[in-house]
């Protein structure tokens, strides 16, 4: 039988930064196509709400806890965003160079890597890839201010809510992850030519059934 030890050498895992954010406008057959490159993403906040216990009481005591759905949502921040992302902000264009807010927000996916990190390798190791779909950006507040002796960039913030999707044999999901230090590297392969294009496909947001057939396919 073997006895826990704990933080051995080459164990002492961590995750950090955010980087390689792809935007994926959702086009009028439901799939999300022709992604393009989200530059200055700063943060991707997630957070949880739900799946909280609701409990129950019957003959004096408490029968059973029933648990609440659970809804992902995000606060995106960046520096910039792509020109596409505006449909998604409630902007709309009149004319080149001639924008009007107050519109219609049109519902995207995204993906963004974070990297895994250890005592050895450092950050290094591995990253993971994290898909979200079903999102709708929320109107949020933009400080403007003058430039003073220690000037400072504007961040963009957007709250993101999400609608899951099926995940064929599972509740629905808005979010997958795949892990670059589990999966098999030459489905990975695969997956980021998807995700990131390639010189014969334009960057897509692979459906979640493409995905369970892409890394369950012997």
């Amino acid at each position: 039988m073997a006895v826990l030890t704990w933080d051995d050498i080459g164990e002492r895992y961590y995750e950090t930064g955010v980087r390689n954010g792809v935007l994926y406008l959702l086009d009028a057959q439901g799939a999300y196509s022709t992604g393009v490159a989200w530059n200055g993403l700063t943060a991707v906040n997630e957070s949880h709400d739900g799946g909280e216990p609701n409990a129950l009481y019957a003959d004096d005591i408490k029968y059973l806890n029933l648990m609440s759905a659970e809804d992902f949502k995000a606060t995106i921040e960046a520096y910039t965003y792509p020109d596409e992302f505006a449909e998604c902000d409630g902007s709309a264009a009149l004319a080149t160079g001639v924008i009007i807010g107050q519109q219609k927000r049109k519902a995207f996916g995204l993906s963004y890597q974070t990297r895994i990190g250890n005592d050895v390798d450092q950050t290094d190791l591995g990253y993971k890839i994290h898909l979200v779909y079903g999102c709708m950006a929320a109107p949020t507040d933009k400080s403007y201010a003058s430039i003073n002796e220690s000037p400072e960039a504007i961040t963009f913030s957007w709250e993101v809510s999400t609608t899951p999707v099926d995940i064929p044999g599972h509740k629905p999901s808005a979010t997958i992850v795949i892990d670059s230090t589990k999966a098999n590297p030459n489905k990975l392969e695969t997956l980021k030519g998807m995700l990131y294009g390639t010189a014969n496909a334009s960057a897509k947001l692979p459906t979640p059934q493409e995905i369970i057939d892409l890394f369950t396919t012997p």
